[in-house]
């Protein structure tokens, strides 16, 4: 049940306590774990819940099969806060902490991860802004989403330069106040439907430049001339998620949308995975509980052999380890949600929060496609859409492979010092 909800029912790790002791108080109760949701975190599960059975079920299917872009319940979420919970008060925004937002999203990711991710992709193009924006800049490009429902968009990846955000090679050249933006993005969510854009360039054309220095993040308002969006990309899952390819053609921005400095843009870049990296774990953690909930719900029904085939061993197993992972993916969100919250670098528990959650997301579906059978392999049925939705879990926001490759220098590092 999505509602057992640790903010993390844990005790401190070995190594927490051991770093914790023979230290005050304060830094104690610092490192502690509160047991239950508050009272106002339960109200924003509930409303999502609500929501995502609601609205989003009854028409997750039709905007599979049509691709169409959901902005009619990307409306409806906004009106009643379900969208831009990063948003800081100030600006607009209801200043969710990371955890409150991963609470809405894996209930409105088990839903539908399409219209999820859809949403999602505002929370990753604004983050940037978030951390590393000025006033003037919040006020214009945060303060707009909070007055109408609009979309905006993170424009790293190129069709050369995915995993490897380092070859990037679109340029951004400063002539006199403005920079001259010439280059190609691929796969972005919410590229068609956005309002602007957050923007990584190389500023420093020397190859030798270190990645630290070499690219410059941008705000760039999309319908400034020389952008052209390619067409709607179709893709295996998640269907009516907005994904497609940007062209900048002597694209001219002003020096006052520079996010804090010259070649301060990667870690701007990579700073905002580990706010947004947490409720991509969420996301894929709410698409694991609906496969297990709809494979519980069919065994139960379901008979073969004159029983419930919920009551062959070989089917309750299959249950049982779909549920141990689902439960495990939680606990690690939770925590990297927790660790963020609490002011602490937790690039290491989003890492493997989002690795562990991607790839349950997918033994699950597919464990929930063997439980119905030949059912399952119909899209009449609704887990065949959940094993399409989950692949990108181990792609997008970061490969598998990435994760673990962050999980293994973190680690390492802890026993180097």
């Amino acid at each position: 049940d999505a509602s057992w909800s640790p903010h993390w029912r844990g005790v401190l790790s070995m190594s927490h306590w051991t770093e914790a002791s023979g230290k005050t108080q304060d830094t104690l109760e610092g490192l502690h774990l509160s047991a239950e949701l508050t009272d106002q975190q339960k109200e924003f599960q509930q409303l999502a819940r609500k929501f995502a059975r609601e609205e989003m079920i009854p028409v997750a299917a039709a905007y599979d099969r049509s691709g169409e872009y959901p902005f009619p319940i990307i409306k409806k979420a906004w009106e009643l806060g379900l969208i831009n919970g990063h948003i800081p008060q100030e600006y607009g925004g209801m200043g969710l902490s990371i955890f409150d937002s991963c609470l809405i999203t894996e209930e409105l990711a088990y839903a539908c991860t399409g219209m999820q991710t859809a949403m999602e992709a505002n929370s990753l193009g604004q983050m940037p802004v978030i951390i590393a924006g000025n006033d003037a800049q919040k006020k214009k490009y945060l303060g707009r989403m909070t007055e109408e429902p609009l979309m905006c968009a993170y424009c790293v990846t190129e069709p050369g330069a995915g995993s490897d955000v380092a070859n990037i090679k679109t340029r951004a050249v400063r002539v006199g106040d403005d920079y001259v933006v010439n280059g190609q993005k691929m796969w972005i969510t919410n590229g068609g439907k956005a309002n602007w854009y957050f923007l990584l360039a190389r500023t420093n054309p020397d190859p030798k430049c270190p990645a630290g220095k070499a690219f410059t993040g941008f705000i760039v308002d999309a319908d400034t001339p020389g952008i052209q969006v390619g067409r709607k990309e179709m893709n295996m899952g998640q269907r009516c998620s907005d994904t497609r390819g940007i062209t900048f053609e002597d694209v001219r921005i002003p020096k006052e949308n520079v996010l804090i400095t010259e070649g301060a843009g990667f870690k701007i870049a990579m700073g905002a995975f580990d706010n947004t990296r947490p409720p991509v774990a969420a996301g894929a953690t709410g698409l694991a509980q609906r496969a297990l909930d709809e494979a519980t719900n069919y065994a139960l029904e379901r008979k073969t052999f004159g029983k419930a085939i919920a009551e062959h061993q070989a089917v309750s197993f299959i249950l049982a380890e779909m549920a141990m992972k689902v439960e495990l993916a939680r606990m690690a969100y939770q925590r990297s949600a927790w660790e963020v919250d609490q002011g602490r670098r937790n690039t290491y528990y989003a890492s493997i929060a989002k690795a562990f959650a991607g790839d349950i997301a997918n033994q699950v579906a597919t464990d929930a496609v063997q439980v119905f059978g030949g059912n399952g392999f119909n899209s009449e049925y609704p887990v065949e859409k959940l094993m399409r939705d989950a692949k990108i879990y181990q792609i997008y926001e970061g490969t598998a492979q990435i994760q673990r490759l962050i999980i293994s220098r973190e680690h390492f590092g802890k026993y180097k010092k």
